[in-house]
């Protein structure tokens, strides 16, 4: 049987397993989907999403990884050998696949705009993206980086590069977050990022918040789970996980403090969509005392959030070759990586390049691109979410699973603070009812009422 890896240290799992939830969702789609549903009302549901159904779940995905010590689809194996919740892991191994294709499209743009921005390249984001002798090439070399960090494996690969790259994310943003500060009107972006206004949130605002919230996280598709497979049994799943949580959290907050206040100092709207940071803020760095310099350093840091994300998605499918197949890391990571790109030139020509896949009729005119977000950005991952709360409180069974998420976490048996209920059963509760009733009531009000 092929050798699994584990984690060296728990800092090596919080940075590696945080640099799994940042990524675009954090850099790239946070701050225009808050611009699109309000800003500050869309940030607080998502806080609210995030810690009251998110975490719980969070914790509930690590805890089945590290009890199988298999990937999403051994871990169900595990459990139920046979019958229809295989198509659980099923679920997870296409959403890794799926959002690895077009989301390496993105990621691709940004490395690409790394260079654009220091040559101040003029060419326009509609004609750079529509360029197939350019965006062909940054997919591929994004996915084959992504490929190369993984084929190094757990501690030598993946863990390695997450202790180098969130730090130098986060110092990043905080240096482009304080320059923005310093521009004229700035003050008013912080305004609409900080002050809520609950008269514009809708039943699309609270879904688009929950998915966003489950995406960030990179929940309900198994990645987590992964991870949680190479931890220890004596490591504290609920303090690791609150790291992992509020790292997100930060990340994201600090992605709406980096362009909000730059996009209202140059009275630009905060609801350019997808485009914005590609459209928008590069119109802005242009504007500024050496602001290719300052254009390129977004984009490496909006680069290293895509590439710690891919990462965790391509572990996803190599753990499942490696666990359930046999087969030699290095091998499959680099099969992945060629198949992965031939599945995501759709999405990488959908920007102008072909006009079928850029306007398409029956989805409402909108981009093949737009298509696979919709379905493994918004959809997928809380369905995941909401099929795993069953399977873990359901038919793994609650009991087992406090049983195991309290070994290395001593404080899970005792009062959650100071009330009269202990924190396991809290959490179990949520597992069962809170978490599984929350993503169906918000699906039934945007579909029924919105």
């Amino acid at each position: 049987m092929t050798e699994r890896g584990q984690w060296s240290s728990r800092l090596g799992f919080v940075l590696s397993a945080a640099g799994s939830a940042v990524g675009l969702a954090n850099v790239w789609a946070f701050p225009y989907r808050a611009g699109q549903n309000g800003g500050a009302a869309f940030v607080v549901i998502y806080l609210a999403c995030i810690f009251l159904i998110c975490f719980p779940f969070l914790l509930a995905e690590i805890n089945l990884g590290r009890f199988t010590q298999k990937n999403a689809m051994g871990a169900i194996r595990a459990i139920r050998p046979r019958g229809s919740w295989l198509g659980l892991g099923v679920l997870c191994i296409s959403a890794g696949f799926c959002i690895l294709s077009f989301y390496s499209v993105v990621a691709g743009w940004s490395l690409g705009y790394i260079f654009k921005m220091l040559a101040a390249n003029e060419t326009s984001f509609p004609e750079f993206a529509a360029s197939p002798i350019q965006t062909l090439p940054l997919l591929l070399a994004f996915i084959m980086l992504t490929a190369f960090v993984v084929y190094r494996g757990i501690q030598h690969g993946i863990e390695r590069w997450s202790k180098l790259l969130m730090p130098t994310l986060v110092v990043l943003m905080v240096a482009l977050i304080l320059h923005g500060l310093t521009l004229p009107g700035a003050a008013a972006g912080l305004d609409f990022f900080l002050r809520p206004d609950f008269s514009k949130v809708t039943g699309r605002t609270i879904v688009t918040a929950m998915g966003q919230a489950f995406f960030s996280l990179s929940l309900g598709i198994g990645g987590v789970l992964t991870y949680g497979s190479y931890l220890s049994k004596d490591e504290n799943i609920v303090s690791a996980g609150t790291w992992v949580v509020l790292l997100d959290s930060l990340i994201a907050l600090l992605a709406g403090l980096m362009i909000f206040p730059a996009l209202f100092s140059f009275g630009q709207q905060p609801t350019e969509g997808p485009a914005l940071v590609f459209i928008v803020l590069p119109a802005i760095f242009a504007a500024l005392p050496a602001g290719n310099i300052l254009g390129a350093a977004f984009f490496v840091m909006l680069t290293i959030a895509a590439l710690t994300s891919t990462i965790s998605l391509m572990e996803l499918l190599v753990a499942y070759f490696v666990d359930e197949r046999g087969w030699a890391r290095g091998k499959i990571t680099w099969l992945l990586g060629g198949a992965i790109f031939v599945f995501g030139i759709p999405s990488a020509l959908s920007h102008g390049a072909v006009p079928a896949l850029s306007q398409m009729a029956w989805f409402g005119g909108k981009s093949f691109l737009e298509f696979m977000i919709f379905v493994w950005f918004d959809i997928v991952p809380p369905l995941g979410a909401l099929l795993f709360c069953i399977f873990i409180g359901w038919v793994w069974g609650i009991g087992k699973a406090a049983d195991e998420l309290a070994q290395g976490s001593p404080g899970f048996r005792k009062s959650f603070l100071g009330l009269p209920i202990r924190a396991d059963r809290l959490w179990g509760f949520f597992i069962r009812f809170v978490c599984p009733l929350a993503i169906v009531a918000i699906w039934i009000n945007a579909v029924f009422f919105d």
